[in-house]
């Protein structure tokens, strides 16, 4: 089970993530970092950040199903930019895939992600036990 941990204790979240998620009863999935890579051509998609943030989570999903999971169950991201200026734009997308409960989040900006594009998110998901 996946539950929003909400405390006043600490401060609120500036963007679209929570302060924490707990989980009980699963397992845990941890990703790889994921790039805006077309995955039918395998070439990388150099377009603007909301482009690449989009394509980027898109890929993020399909790891996701690949495990039996989905993004409702996505607990933990990490995001890498080589420029915060596009913070605001990356919380309008991350908006279309967490609509309710997005997960707890971190940003970084760092010098250069690979193949030249401008942004890297990793995540941690929660696989719920089956239940017949």
């Amino acid at each position: 089970m996946r539950t929003v941990l909400k405390t006043e204790k600490a401060p609120a979240p500036v963007g679209t993530y929570n302060q924490g998620i707990i989980i009980e009863g699963g397992k845990l999935l941890f990703t790889a970092g994921q790039i805006a890579i077309d995955p039918g051509t395998n070439e990388v998609i150099h377009g603007d950040v909301r482009t690449q943030t989009r394509l980027v989570l898109q890929n993020l999903r399909e790891v996701l199903r690949a495990a039996g999971t989905d993004m409702s169950n996505m607990v933990k991201v990490t995001v890498f930019m080589t420029d915060l200026k596009h913070f605001g734009t990356v919380n309008e997308v991350f908006e279309e895939f967490f609509p309710d409960e997005p997960p707890a989040r971190s940003a970084f900006q760092i010098s250069a992600l690979p193949k030249g594009v401008d942004i890297e998110i990793e995540g941690i998901a929660f696989i719920p036990n089956e239940t017949g």
